[in-house]
């Protein structure tokens, strides 16, 4: 069953009598009523009245409304306002803009603006791979989204995705110092997307894509990377297939398997299953079994776009046909980045034993995770609130770093590989257990790992005095 989180956190203003029984009253309200408290302070207390702030967790907008009627409800006591604490954290945005050099008088001004300036513009001009060392580009990433495939919220366009991309930006610039900027475009015009992305080049080191809906996300990310000299990396289908080996890596070490053995079920074959399918080939499984909306994919299915067929006469070694339930059967394991509440308990017990079941749909998985627990040895999901969190915050804050700090011009399946490695080797043998295959997203090992062996994969021979990584 889901508990209140901090996705719906609010603190309301509250008069009250000041008696002392009145903490209990309200603690009682807000417990009775589902919600968990996280904090309770006296704003304002006289002999007739206190002023309270009460701040808890509730699992949804109608429930933060029954938690506020319930304290609402007692006698004397009145709600004056509540406020939404994750609204309160997005007013403004989230990131800003910071000058790195003082600007203090007239000779500051004149070397880090007019006349100072046009030097250094004019030593790129005459060397534009300078703008890499004298320029913002050496440590700046675009993230760039159409707003077509965002979270689990669909289509909701550039305006409604910015918060999402200035969160990402936020955790770019936390995890790993880089600097990232939104780039929202108001246009789902593959063509108006490639070109556009093309003329602001100049300004980054590298590119994210960023919740584009498939196919065309396909198309947008060969042919940027055909046409720039940056790495063009779409965090839908890379970070996600980052982590998810590097998690699968351990979850077989946990139940002592060998991928070689494995066959595997792939439920969703978006951005995500694609870019999952491409590198679990790499790793020389069984065989893979993808499924999709319309059931399991084969050859002999009509209808199939370029990707979908491509994955069919790569996969299904059987030949299945038929829906998950069927795909699912004597499976190793399950790796869902599709939709809510497609298998159940009854189909994990049809898996073979030492089953890893990773249900990644958000924010509600493909099973149950408790369901999927009483059949499955190993169970991770996309969630904050169970164990084994499959997220990509591990993977793409540290790979900018590497690519960024390595100068790349392009991003490989071998560096992807070697990223989902050190996150992999982040959790060492005495920490491995089936309820913790991947390190914790704030583990401060994650991210330099993840940059050193980019850069060593960039560069197999080490650079002159070393290589060497921001972080």
């Amino acid at each position: 069953m889901p508990v209140p989180g901090p996705g719906y956190s609010i603190t309301m203003r509250i008069s009250a009598p000041p008696a002392a029984s009145t903490a209990g009253e309200l603690t009682g309200a807000v417990g009775r009523a589902g919600g968990v408290i996280i904090a309770f302070d006296i704003v304002e207390s006289t002999a007739s009245n206190m002023i309270v702030d009460l701040s808890a967790n509730a699992l949804s907008s109608t429930h933060v409304e029954q938690i506020t009627a319930a304290v609402d409800a007692l006698d004397g006591v009145h709600v004056h306002k509540v406020s939404d604490r994750t609204f309160l954290m997005h007013l403004g945005g989230k990131i800003e803009v910071a000058s790195k050099v003082a600007l203090r008088n007239r000779d500051d001004l004149s070397r880090a603006y007019t006349p100072g300036v046009a030097r250094v513009s004019q030593a790129i001009e005459a060397n534009p791979g300078d703008a890499r060392r004298l320029t913002i580009k050496r440590n700046t990433v675009a993230v760039v989204t159409d707003g077509t495939a965002v979270l689990g919220l669909g289509n909701i366009g550039p305006k409604a995705a910015l918060p999402v991309m200035e969160g990402k930006a936020a955790l770019f610039k936390r995890f790993a110092g880089v600097d990232a900027w939104p780039v929202c475009l108001d246009t789902t015009d593959t063509e108006e997307i490639i070109r556009t992305v093309e003329i602001i080049a100049p300004v980054y080191g590298g590119i994210n894509l960023e919740d584009i809906s498939a196919p065309r996300c396909f198309e947008i990310e060969t042919r940027l990377r055909e046409r720039l000299d940056i790495p063009v990396f779409h965090d839908d289908q890379h970070g996600t297939a980052i982590v998810v080996i590097a998690a699968l890596r351990n979850a077989l070490r946990a139940v002592g398997k060998k991928i070689g053995d494995c066959r595997i079920v792939v439920c969703g074959v978006g951005a995500a299953g694609n870019a999952i399918i491409r590198l679990l080939q790499l790793q020389g499984p069984a065989d893979i079994v993808a499924v999709d909306i319309q059931g399991i994919v084969h050859t002999g299915r009509n209808g199939m776009d370029p990707n979908l067929a491509q994955v069919a006469a790569s996969t299904n070694n059987g030949h299945l046909t038929g829906s998950v339930h069927d795909a699912i059967v004597d499976a190793d394991v399950f790796i869902g980045v599709s939709a809510p509440n497609l298998i159940t308990g009854s189909d994990v017990a049809r898996m073979r034993p030492g089953a890893v079941v990773f249900a990644l749909a958000n924010p509600d998985p493909e099973i149950d995770p408790v369901e999927a627990q009483a059949h499955a040895a190993v169970v991770a999901t996309g969630r904050s609130d169970f164990p084994n969190q499959i997220n990509n915050v591990l993977a793409f804050p540290g790979v900018f770093r590497g690519l960024l700090d390595a100068a790349a011009t392009q991003i490989t399946d071998k560096m992807l590989l070697a990223a989902a490695e050190a996150i992999a080797d982040v959790v060492s043998e005495d920490q491995l257990n089936p309820s913790f295959i991947v390190p914790s997203v704030f583990d401060e090992k994650v991210a330099p790992a993840v940059a050193k062996a980019i850069v060593a994969a960039v560069h197999p021979e080490p650079l002159p005095g070393g290589a060497k990584t921001t972080l």
